[in-house]
């Protein structure tokens, strides 16, 4: 795997389930072994900034945490399983043992590219102005304020709201103080000590977080591919930060990116780009080019963790055997276990002649609605530079496991019970 990401400088690694062991495991493994071996200095996470931020901070050893599952436990929205799992906590325990034996230029970070945690990154800019100017903290909460006249602290509430002009957006007073932020920024960041420059640029990252959420939530409302467009691209704006961040010393940054398939490949290559969508992968082909290489990761079966809706507990499920047609169904006929598939060789891109089905099983799991819920069209070879095919897998454990998921399997005839 390695000799075959070759000299790529951006690696995103995919999988095709938010709730796989193997999922989970392999992009770990791989990753470490980029960090020794290639010099790789950030991973940047389909997580929140604020919640990922305490993570790094301790990889780093520079936070309170005294121990991994500490440093996860600010992933507290649902789904909590997808950051607060047992291989997540195995490998941030060990790369903080990297970190501990490495000097500082060869540590590695980790980074989160999402942006639901609105209110958290409310609290994080307000945190860090009250530690080095209190008078403009008292600024930034007048702006911020204006969040207070949709419902309490719920970002849907006032998205719903400002869409229906129901009250007036806070577009212009997040960015007012994106841009009073980034104006005091060599000020704020001689200021802070030790750490200035690097509590600056969170700081910095927190208020953009803000305003592009401002409009995301504003934008949910006006149909699916406008708000996942805006997702995807504050993700790759994130990404170029952290890039940009780590470049201070001149050398180019070496980032690699954990997040579904459905953002790492390439959008272009599937049903949902020819609809409108675009997401992280095309975006970074388009910036990175030859230095990025997209890796997705699939299973044929096996169980899952997942929810059956919403804010529902995680629960350990099987997943069905991939449909007739399928990508899956296709690695599954191979009849090896686990194999890496080179999709830039040219007669493997010959036998991929059209578009076929493929899986993404999210946060939620609907096997009675399998073709509609968790399939779409998408043409392999253009969509990932390589595919690692692992044909049976098991669930992600949990940190917190429900009673439903410690009940273990559900019968082999759910849903129907025959």
């Amino acid at each position: 795997m390695i000799d075959a990401i070759g000299p790529a400088r951006i690696v995103l690694i995919g999988e095709a389930s938010h709730g796989t062991h193997e999922f989970y495991a392999m992009r770990a493994a791989i990753t470490r072994r980029l960090i020794e071996t290639r010099g790789f200095r950030a991973v940047a996470i389909e997580g929140d900034w604020p919640d990922t931020r305490r993570v790094d901070r301790f990889v780093r050893g520079i936070g309170a945490d005294r121990d991994p599952g500490t440093a996860l436990s600010g992933f507290r929205r649902f789904p909590q399983w997808m950051w607060r799992n047992t291989v997540m906590r195995d490998f941030v325990r060990w790369l903080r043992r990297w970190n501990d034996v490495h000097e500082p230029d060869v540590r590695c970070g980790m980074y989160g590219l999402d942006l639901y945690s609105l209110h958290a990154s409310i609290d994080s800019v307000l945190r860090y102005l009250e530690r080095v100017d209190p008078r403009a903290a008292h600024r930034a909460r007048e702006r911020y304020s204006c969040f207070e006249s949709a419902n309490g602290n719920d970002p849907q509430a006032y998205g719903f709201a400002a869409s229906r002009e129901l009250i007036e957006p806070c577009e212009d007073d997040v960015v007012k103080q994106l841009l009073e932020l980034r104006r005091c920024a060599d000020e704020y960041a001689s200021a802070g000590g030790a750490f200035g420059e690097d509590d600056f640029f969170s700081a910095e990252q927190n208020a953009r977080l803000v305003a592009n959420a401002e409009k995301y939530y504003r934008t949910m409302f006006h149909g699916r591919h406008s708000s996942w467009n805006l997702r995807d691209t504050h993700m790759v704006e994130t990404l170029d930060a952290v890039a940009s961040f780590l470049e201070r010393g001149g050398d180019k940054a070496r980032v690699v990116v954990w997040a579904h398939n459905s953002h790492l490949g390439d959008a272009r290559a599937t049903q949902m780009g020819r609809s409108g969508e675009l997401n992280v992968g095309q975006l970074v082909r388009d910036r990175f080019g030859e230095e990025a290489c997209l890796i997705g990761l699939t299973t044929y079966g096996g169980t899952v963790t997942a929810a059956h809706d919403w804010d529902e507990p995680a629960e350990r499920r099987i997943v069905r055997p991939a449909l007739a047609g399928s990508t899956e169904a296709l690695f599954h006929r191979v009849g090896i276990p686990s194999f890496l598939l080179d999709l830039r060789v040219e007669c493997v891109q010959d036998a991929f002649d059209e578009p076929r089905l493929e899986r993404a099983i999210g946060v939620i799991y609907r096997p009675e609605t399998e073709r509609h819920s968790h399939y779409f069209f998408a043409d392999l070879p253009a969509q990932f530079d390589l595919v690692l095919h692992l044909d049976q897998t098991r669930a992600l454990e949990p940190l917190e496991r429900s009673a439903g998921w410690e009940q273990g399997e559900p019968p082999e005839t759910y849903p129907f019970a025959v």
